[in-house]
């Protein structure tokens, strides 16, 4: 096992960024009021790929990737509020680079400031329009090492998330159709596929969900989404409810996983017995900045 150490000592030396030096150890505050608190510990190989980034940065400051990459660094630590005074520093140097707000939205949705993620994909839509679409790299890569992400299905399906957690229906199902239309890689459809079926869903248009699913089959080539591919496959009943629900774990891909299973019952009847599944989760999990916790907390912040 790779050797642990303490953010709170280690990042230090790191990174001069705002949520250590003035902030606080906390990094937001929970939509049910609770501190959100970065991870007390650190894999070397973040620690060591983010220092690699810093000195990067430091070389040449004015460098577009070398600005997002020290933010994306930063960001995997769980210092997100220092992640996004990088990826600021990014807007101001580069404001015509799509990328700094896409980056620094997400990590607005991660301290559960929707509505700044909000105005950062939108202008980042605006960029992106006339330009080429084009992968983008993985900061974590999957295990066949290929990149199944692109710029353009980021800044939408981001777009789509923000306004999904805010339970701006309409506007997310625009967002995530235009990522799915972005999509490059099958792994991309089986996600924006998920959100867009529970999107139509919650907003009772039943019909129009299960045609959402067509392009579901059950032998896609998927390297990552598995947890999104295993729940569209429920979608069409070609799998069990039973069978994922031995599958969920405390991950990032787990709490899609969770979120998926809670809102398929919200949606056919079990809305009590959905909402204490999410409660459930939240007070068991750590993993506050995955996508399925936000939006199971928000969910239960709503009720």
């Amino acid at each position: 096992m790779k050797p642990m150490f303490r953010l709170a000592s280690v990042l230090l030396l790191l990174v001069a960024g705002p949520a250590l030096a003035d902030n606080g150890p906390y990094q937001a505050t929970s939509l049910l009021g609770e501190k959100l608190y970065a991870p007390a510990e650190v894999g070397a190989s973040t620690l060591e790929n983010l220092a690699q980034a810093k000195a990067a940065y430091e070389a040449n400051p004015d460098d577009a990737d070398a600005i997002i990459w020290y933010g994306r660094r930063i960001g995997y630590t769980g210092d997100y509020l220092s992640a996004i005074a990088v990826f600021s520093e990014g807007v101001a140097k580069h404001p015509t680079d799509a990328r700094m707000y896409r980056h620094r939205g997400h990590r607005y949705i991660s301290i559960r400031e929707f509505d700044k993620a909000i105005a950062d994909y939108l202008i980042a839509v605006e960029l992106i329009k006339g330009h080429e679409n084009e992968i983008e790299p993985d900061g974590a890569p999957n295990a066949q090492g290929i990149p199944v992400s692109t710029k353009h299905g980021n800044i939408w399906y981001h777009l789509g998330l923000a306004y999904y957690l805010k339970h701006d229906f309409e506007k997310a199902l625009w967002a995530y159709t235009e990522a799915r239309n972005a999509s490059m890689f099958p792994d991309n459809i089986v996600s924006t596929t998920h959100w867009i079926y529970m999107i139509l869903r919650r907003m009772g248009r039943d019909a129009e969900a299960q045609q959402a699913l067509e392009p579901i089959t059950a032998d896609m080539d998927i390297i990552e989404n598995f947890s999104y591919y295993k729940l569209c496959l429920l979608y069409k009943g070609l799998v069990s409810y039973d069978e994922l629900a031995k599958e969920v774990s405390d991950s990032p891909s787990g709490a899609g996983m969770v979120y998926g299973l809670a809102n398929w019952k919200y949606y056919n009847g079990e809305q009590a017995e959905a909402l204490a599944m999410m409660r459930t989760y939240l007070d068991d999990s750590n993993g506050w900045s995955a996508f399925g916790f936000i939006a199971a907390e928000v969910d239960v912040a709503k009720k």
